[in-house]
């Protein structure tokens, strides 16, 4: 990381020296330290003393998400490549590869942990919160279809029964699912219940 020492009549006049050493376009784009505050002397001439400081360009936080992503493919001695696609404020990730299998785990646990890691580093430094979506060749968009599907076929289940259905153990994302795609459906209700990480959908069928 290159860091500057710069100086100034006033520290505004020192950042601004740091902002055009650094390339940087603004002062949020940057940590500094005052290293010394400038001082005006005596009559404000003699013993005058320049405000200086230490600057550094702050780290990019998808940069570090995605060495930090491709350091853990390394250590997995996975063959994957990584793409990043930038969404608005929105940040998507993508995995292809011969390996993919491995990185998405059983029902995307493994995918919705390194989510969970890669987003923990990218908002370690930033001010602004970034979100980042960690995706395996559409496997998020192919989980959904079947989950919906899932959830149409045990409503109609719980309607036909007349008993409530209990679904397996979900993270918040596909409960939420579950739970939109049902909201509005006659006969059934779903609430959430247990506890952390094994809260489940219960679908309850009503007159």
């Amino acid at each position: 990381m290159k860091t500057v020492k710069v100086s100034g009549k006033t520290i505004e006049e020192a950042i601004n020296e740091a902002l055009q050493k650094l390339g940087a376009a603004n002062k949020e784009e940057i940590d500094y330290k005052v290293i010394e505050e400038p001082s005006k002397g005596f009559l404000g001439l003699i013993g005058t003393k320049p405000a200086v400081l230490e600057a550094s360009v702050k780290p990019d936080p998808i940069e570090e998400s995605v060495q930090f992503l491709q350091k853990v493919i390394r250590d997995m001695r996975v063959n994957v490549e990584v793409e990043v696609n930038k969404r608005g404020r929105e940040t998507e990730i993508s995995l292809s590869g011969e390996d993919l299998g491995v990185m998405i785990g059983k029902r995307g646990k493994t995918l919705d942990s390194l989510q969970y890691l890669v987003n923990l580093v990218a908002n370690r430094h930033s001010d602004r919160y970034a979100r980042i979506v960690l995706d395996a060749e559409n496997y998020r968009e192919r989980r959904q279809e079947a989950l919906e599907l899932l959830a149409e076929r045990l409503a109609a289940k719980a309607r036909r029964t007349g008993e409530k259905v209990i679904l397996e153990p979900m993270n918040a994302r596909e409960r939420k699912i579950i739970h939109a795609v049902l909201q509005e459906k006659d006969g059934v209700e779903t609430h959430s219940d247990g506890t952390e990480p094994r809260r489940y959908v219960v679908i309850t069928p009503h007159s």
